[in-house]
């Protein structure tokens, strides 16, 4: 295991693989969330935390399963795990971070459902990643997700600004222009692996 595949691992889950942008998932928390910066960037931020920790709990309960012939329970035990590290996150943010906690509202709750959780800690075993590559395949999806809500967030901004005409107001706006960001993304295809070799 090179530091070249570890920062290509890293990079592409930021850029080329980005869980919202390219492969669509956590579309939820993606437009409901991203209106404003501070509300997108504590959710990237507590997207981020989840998946970590899911991941860090997740992978050697993995092992636990295939020791004991148990895989056909992943996804339940994978979602038992990211719900339970949800309500803590719940309680945390209730008791030290109160006006994030009033900015999330719902969709902190809702992170417990973010396909883009439990699909980067089901990837993290489709691959063969081993314990440290999981980590930073999770913390990079995690970052991903993050740089994809502040992005958005800065768009919408901008776009609202712009006055757009009435039929284009609200959510076609909001889906056009998150397409255009998408499509952006697609530029970073190859770019990881041309410039890490791997």
């Amino acid at each position: 295991m090179t530091a070249a595949k570890l920062a290509s691992i890293f990079f592409s889950m930021i850029l080329v693989n980005n869980y919202v942008l390219v492969k669509f998932l956590g579309i939820c928390s993606f437009l409901g969330v991203s209106k404003k910066m501070d509300s997108a960037s504590g959710m990237g931020l507590a997207v981020t935390a989840v998946m970590a920790l899911a991941t860090a709990v997740t992978w050697p309960l993995q092992q636990l399963l295939e020791l004991w012939h148990l895989e056909s329970f992943q996804t339940i035990v994978f979602i038992l795990v990211i719900a339970i590290l949800v309500q803590l996150l719940e309680l945390v943010l209730r008791k030290y971070v109160p006006p994030l906690y009033s900015a999330l509202g719902i969709y902190l709750p809702l992170i417990t459902t973010n396909c883009a959780v439990l699909g980067v800690t089901i990837l993290n075993i489709d691959e063969g990643y081993n314990f440290l590559e999981s980590m930073i395949c999770s913390v990079g999806a995690g970052l991903g997700f993050l740089l994809a809500m502040v992005l958005f967030s800065i768009v919408r901004r901008s776009v609202e600004r712009a006055r757009p005409p009435k039929s284009f107001q609200d959510l076609p706006i909001t889906l056009i222009s998150a397409a255009i960001v998408a499509l952006c993304f697609t530029g970073f295809g190859g770019l990881v692996e041309n410039i890490f070799g791997a």
